[in-house]
């Protein structure tokens, strides 16, 4: 439930392109203050694009904080002002793994570790998708983004490597598995794709 405590005082300690890290410090019960730090972040998508054959696609990605290749969903910053956030996911979609999508919904809504960031991730179930001509193509990938191998894999056989361990990327572990879990009634409890966020 939203819930705010008294900000005393707030100073920007490090302002990047993407991110800015803030210190607040914030009244607590008991009438103390103590000074939180966080990263301020301005959200992101992702998408599970899954095919007829209930395969999802996947994407192999350097992150560099952690020294690893990992397993990802197309996902992105929302980077756009103003702009609806099952648009941003379908050109992350196309950007990244070069596919579109007939069929949106929402899958979930999460903080990524919100005891140290701000950061929101809308997650969207994209389903009825079909790849993108290279005719049609424009977009150029740069650093990270040069060489990421797409695969697709069973959903089933998807959710199974996240529960051992094999996926760890937060945003695909979660949709993942949330995806697997609506697959049981056909999709039919999920949000449309345009829902207030939660």
């Amino acid at each position: 439930m939203p819930a705010s405590w008294q900000v005393v005082d707030s100073r920007t300690r490090f302002d990047a392109r993407v991110i800015s890290v803030r210190t607040e410090t914030v009244r607590m019960p008991g009438d103390e203050v103590a000074d939180r730090d966080y990263v301020v972040h301005p959200g992101s998508v992702a998408v599970v694009a899954l095919d007829e054959d209930d395969r999802v696609l996947l994407l192999r990605q350097y992150r560099h904080p952690v020294r690893r290749l990992l397993w990802e969903l197309p996902a992105g910053i929302r980077d756009v002002k103003d702009e609806p956030l099952v648009e941003c996911a379908a050109r992350e979609l196309a950007e990244e793994a070069s596919y579109r999508a007939k069929t949106w919904h929402t899958l979930l809504d999460i903080y990524t570790s919100p005891g140290m960031t701000d950061e929101r991730i809308r997650i969207f179930l994209a389903r009825d998708v079909s790849e993108i001509p290279e005719s049609e193509n424009t977009f150029v990938r740069r650093h990270e983004e040069v060489d990421m191998p797409v695969v697709w894999v069973p959903l089933a056989e998807a959710a199974q490597k996240a529960l051992t361990g094999m996926i760890h990327n937060a945003p695909a572990v979660a949709g993942i598995l949330a995806a697997y879990a609506a697959l049981s009634d056909g999709f039919a409890a999920l949000r449309p794709a345009d829902a207030e966020e939660a």
